[in-house]
């Protein structure tokens, strides 16, 4: 779909000065991404001001810019608005009303402490196979990033995968309104971000509020496996799917008779309805089952039948980088879990490490900073470290201050090691680490971890 600047001006609630131009080129908020014929919306952000470069995206082919600051002699046409992050999100809820008035959409929206991420690779995997489908490249979860997916849709859209995030109560419930899901995702209740939250009941009712903003008749997808996940049935009124990696036998989607390679791949035996096949994923961690039946009971709920979907998800591989994927380099193998950490997914992480290391001369673990954690923050890094011990990890490299907690139950009992940064972790690593020794990298994304990674698999 194209739209007149007037149009964007009126759904934005912003007034236009200048030209009324059609918009045929993409949305952007990064001038360097402005392509002939995009709407560069002029975001302030913490360490920049996006007013300072709208001639760069003028010269890249933007034709209308959204300020909050009226800017004299511009030669383009500008939308004045109050907010301009605000004003990207009433858009996008416009031209999604546009998009299901004149088509056949349907928008899955998927939160969850963990697993949010692949758990959109694989339904997006998935639902492309029969029509097609918009998802968001890397973690494009926020009020920034939902709605310039949600622009990237048009009328040929079948399916609309967004990936729901929130750091504070209040940000799923804004997110929904700007785009009701049709399907309501809900993973797991775990320990990420709880700095946001205070605790794990807070972080709890803020993940409802993605059941809460289901469109009318809309079908929530909860895990069975977590009571704070399951309790969210109450909130709706419409169709519920329970999924369960455990094997509930109350759950519409199961898995049962788990097993794993030799690379920690797991195979199961999926229970949907009436339908009993055997999966064999690509995924590495037993975790990714629990992600798979989510998928999967999601694309059931948009009609799609089972033996179709496992026909798909079977031998399915990570899409976005940094998640779950092995790779060896100099005789060496490295668990590259490093996009994000939270002590679930660490705990994910340490687990793969010990199965995959079953026979390795050591298993090392680089754990960076878990980042985001509040009052809690020492206790669950302390935690790591006692899982790290428990599954037989022979050296740990701790990155950040932070982190420093995870090697206070350990420091006497195995090989510890504490570093500032990324960079001096890599180097230490480079000196320690033998052939033939498993490696896993772990660590929230503002630590660096995932440099290591980029630069071992180059």
């Amino acid at each position: 779909m194209t739209y007149t600047a007037q149009w964007i001006a009126n759904a934005m609630a912003g007034r236009l000065e200048g030209e009324d131009v059609t918009i045929t080129g993409p949305t952007v908020t990064d001038s360097r991404e402005a392509q002939p014929g995009s709407l560069y919306i002029a975001r302030v952000g913490e360490h920049t001001d996006g007013h300072n470069f709208i001639d760069a995206a003028r010269e890249r082919g933007a034709v209308a810019a959204v300020v909050t600051r009226p800017q004299e002699q511009l030669a383009l046409p500008q939308i004045v608005v109050e907010d301009a992050t605000k004003a990207l999100g009433m858009f996008a809820r416009a031209h999604l009303k546009e998009l299901r008035e004149h088509g056949t959409i349907s928008v899955v929206g998927i939160t969850g402490s963990v697993g949010k991420t692949t758990t959109k690779d694989i339904t997006s995997t998935i639902l492309s196979t029969f029509g097609p489908t918009v998802a968001p490249k890397k973690s494009f979860n926020n009020e920034v990033g939902m709605p310039l997916t949600i622009l990237k849709a048009d009328e040929t859209t079948r399916y609309l995968v967004l990936e729901m995030g929130a750091s504070g109560r209040g940000h799923l419930r804004y997110l929904t309104q700007i785009a009701p899901p049709d399907v309501a995702v809900e993973l797991a209740v775990g320990k990420a971000h709880l700095g946001g939250f205070g605790n794990v009941e807070t972080l709890a009712r803020a993940k409802a509020e993605l059941v809460d903003g289901l469109k009318q008749g809309g079908t929530a997808v909860l895990n069975l496996d977590d009571k704070n996940v399951a309790n969210m049935a109450e909130l709706t009124s419409g169709p519920v799917l329970f999924f369960s990696a455990a094997g509930n036998p109350k759950a519409d989607v199961q898995a049962s008779n788990i097993t794993l390679d030799e690379r920690s791949r797991p195979s199961f035996d999926l229970l949907a309805g009436e339908v009993i096949k055997r999966v064999r994923l690509g995924l590495v961690g037993k975790h990714q089952v629990s992600n798979a039946l989510a998928a999967i009971a999601t694309a059931l709920a948009l009609g799609i039948p089972p033996v179709k979907i496992v026909e798909v998800v079977n031998d399915l591989h990570a899409k976005s980088p940094h998640r779950m994927s092995i790779f060896d380099a100099d005789g060496v193998t490295y668990i590259d879990d490093s996009y994000n950490a939270n002590p679930d997914s660490v705990r994910a992480g340490l687990d793969v490490l010990e199965r995959v290391g079953e026979y390795a001369p050591r298993r090392i673990a680089v754990l960076g900073e878990m980042l985001e954690l509040g009052e809690k923050s020492q206790q669950l890094h302390e935690q790591v470290g006692q899982q790290a011990f428990d599954r037989n990890v022979d050296l740990v490299i701790a990155v950040g201050e932070g982190a420093g907690a995870i090697l206070t139950p350990i420091r006497d009992r195995l090989e510890c090691h504490q570093v500032d940064s990324a960079q001096a972790a890599a180097t230490l690593l480079k000196e320690l680490v033998r052939p033939r020794d498993v490696v896993l990298l772990k660590g929230s994304n503002g630590t660096g971890i995932w440099t290591i990674a980029d630069k071992l698999a180059q």
